[in-house]
């Protein structure tokens, strides 16, 4: 599959994921402080973001060790999109209902990129290769 194909399949991901954030970011709202919610709804989604991109964008197995390397692929987003939601409520006077959304459209180019590293990168490296006598 070519990269654009891959960005496409990315951004569709990101739509579904994006949906899922927010409704738990609105339902967690309710009962915690904003940026409580924010990490809480952030986790939850992750989990489900890690799947649709293992079978639907990248069309890789997923593995326990892609699993564990994925949170760095949203780590950038996480500090973009909290950083963001910060200083758009604090700072800007946004409504905080709709900062995370705002924030979150910074962050796609930047974690779509080690996204693709860590979910095309081997499980087990290359062995190097035997000299030969």
């Amino acid at each position: 599959m070519t990269v654009k194909g891959q960005l496409v399949r990315f951004a569709l991901v990101g739509v579904v994921n994006t949906g899922t954030y927010y409704g738990c970011y609105l339902a967690l709202l309710t009962r915690l402080p904003y940026i409580a919610a924010h990490v809480a709804a952030f986790a939850l989604s992750m989990a489900g973001s890690f799947f649709l991109n293992s079978w639907f964008t990248y069309r890789t197995r997923p593995t326990w060790r892609k699993f564990l390397l994925f949170p760095l692929t949203n780590a950038a987003n996480f500090v973009i999109t909290t950083g963001g939601v910060y200083l758009l409520v604090d700072l800007a006077g946004f409504s905080s209902r709709y900062a995370p959304l705002v924030a979150a459209a910074a962050a796609i180019p930047i974690t779509f990129v080690v996204s693709r590293t860590i979910m095309l990168r081997p499980d087990t490296p290359p062995k190097p290769p035997v000299p030969v006598r």
